[in-house]
């Protein structure tokens, strides 16, 4: 697919480009910009250590052979200089040469010794191009005056090389900024769209469609890995809900046809009134029984899609292991069971209150329900490292190793279980509530029995949860 020009500016890639382009030209800017300001300072100090030892040495000539040897000195240092870049000029009192390469004494130079910087122009001619000189002027005994200077071709020049350098910097910036900025726009569009068709699909009802990896491991492949995971997760909710609305037809089809039966043969007898009373009695429990089951239902809808995340707040564990202790010990006793709790002090986790004591309830009611009489129920809450560590154990008839994993899916029931009262939905909603806590239910062999296992993370924030607590 080709961009037009108008889109590829307005592709995050070419942003990204253009912004990295931006920041090597202030960068090149910068260097240029410092590389002159030394050079240039390095080039200024060697023209003035110049020039001041050129005056130091013509002051001695003076002060030992006297004008004639200054005015030989001069000679000799002009007639040696063949670039001609040194800049002499003796002159009287009043400011009349006597010797040198200069025709008169600038106007525009301080007579007091100080630095000066002024333009020179060796030729008569309108066309002859000047240069700046850099000099110093001297004051002689007898009321002579030296001014010993240097040309700055050297200086002019370097300067001339740090704008052309400049320039093309610039120019090759942009040009190499153009072109990585269509080479990385480029790539990244051919991800993008790879994710975009892919995501099109999707849209259009394909869930098993997956983004393809590069197998770089770059930060594509990671968002790209991750898609995929919300993808499976998402495929399997909608396998989930399908199994859900099957089993809900299945489960719920026939206790809602007997209860039609049951009411239409109520209609049709002409039995008592006991017989009525009897018969309602019937039907409230198995509307009961079918409300149960959408109430749980709607709880595990409700924790698989995080709503109940927003109402999480630190709490201790160990109480509400407490809480559901106490509730089930009489549901124990009267079934001849014995339930033994072994709860450590404090147990700081971060929860919904009520979910998670409706997953503990889920556990103790099947304990007892599938435990016979005269057994024992055992319940543990202890911390083991980073987590807060649950058990349940009972003394029934257990869960076969090739059963667990089912059993925790919705409106499974083994076959020894049909005849208890039940949905098929306890275990269910015990991991999808663990799910949304950031826990896990597994489950084990108690030897005889079964024990469940929850493991939720330890709360931080022990010293709030005993404040919340105590008030």
């Amino acid at each position: 697919m080709v961009l037009s020009p108008l889109r590829l500016v307005r592709t995050w890639a070419f942003r990204v480009v253009a912004l990295y382009a931006l920041l090597f030209l202030i960068s090149v800017a910068v260097l240029l910009g410092f590389i002159y300001v030394t050079t240039v300072g390095f080039i200024d100090r060697q023209i003035n250590a110049t020039i001041i030892a050129e005056i130091n040495g013509l002051s001695d000539r003076y002060r030992e052979q006297g004008l004639s040897g200054l005015t030989e000195a001069i000679a000799e240092r002009i007639s040696q200089d063949r670039v001609g870049d040194a800049i002499y000029l003796l002159t009287d009192s009043e400011y009349q040469p006597v010797a040198g390469n200069l025709p008169g004494w600038p106007t525009d130079v301080e007579r007091q010794g100080r630095w000066a910087t002024f333009m020179v122009t060796l030729s008569d001619d309108e066309d002859a191009t000047g240069y700046d000189v850099r000099a110093m002027s001297f004051l002689l005994s007898e009321g002579y005056h030296l001014l010993v200077g240097r040309n700055l071709r050297e200086r002019e020049g370097f300067e001339q090389l740090i704008e052309e350098s400049l320039v093309w910097s610039v120019l090759v910036t942009v040009l190499l900024g153009m072109f990585g900025g269509f080479v990385m726009s480029g790539d990244m569009r051919r991800r993008l769209d790879a994710i975009n068709r892919t995501t099109g699909r999707i849209m259009q009802g394909d869930l098993h469609e997956r983004v393809p990896l590069s197998g770089s491991g770059d930060e594509f492949d990671r968002l790209s890995a991750n898609l995929n995971a919300m993808l499976v997760q998402i495929d399997r909710l909608m396998v989930g809900m399908r199994e859900v609305s099957d089993n809900i037809a299945h489960d719920l089809r026939s206790p809602l046809n007997r209860l039609k039966s049951r009411l239409e043969v109520t209609l049709i007898s002409h039995g008592s009134a006991d017989q009525y009373r009897a018969a309602l009695e019937q039907t409230v429990e198995e509307t009961n029984q079918i409300i149960a089951t959408f109430n749980a239902l709607l709880s595990i809808a409700q924790a698989e899609a995080g709503s109940g995340r927003d109402h999480l707040a630190p709490l201790d564990f160990a109480d509400l292991a407490r809480d559901a202790a106490e509730l089930y010990e009489a549901v124990a006793e009267a079934r001849d069971q014995r339930l033994v709790a072994e709860v450590v002090g404090s147990a700081p986790v971060r929860g919904n209150r009520q979910l998670l004591f409706q997953a503990l309830a889920n556990l103790l009611d099947n304990a007892t329900k599938y435990s016979p009489a005269g057994g024992s129920i055992r319940l543990t809450v202890a911390i083991d490292g980073p987590q807060v560590v649950c058990t349940v154990a009972d003394s029934g008839p257990g869960i076969p190793l090739a059963d667990r994993e089912r059993v925790v899916q919705r409106f499974v029931r083994l076959e020894r279980s049909r005849t208890t009262p039940g949905n098929g939905l306890g275990l269910s909603l015990v991991t999808a509530v663990m799910t949304l806590h950031g826990g896990q239910l597994s489950l084990g062999d108690a030897a005889p029995g079964l024990v469940a296992t929850l493991a939720l993370p330890l709360a931080r924030e022990p010293q709030e949860i005993s404040a919340r607590s105590a008030a």
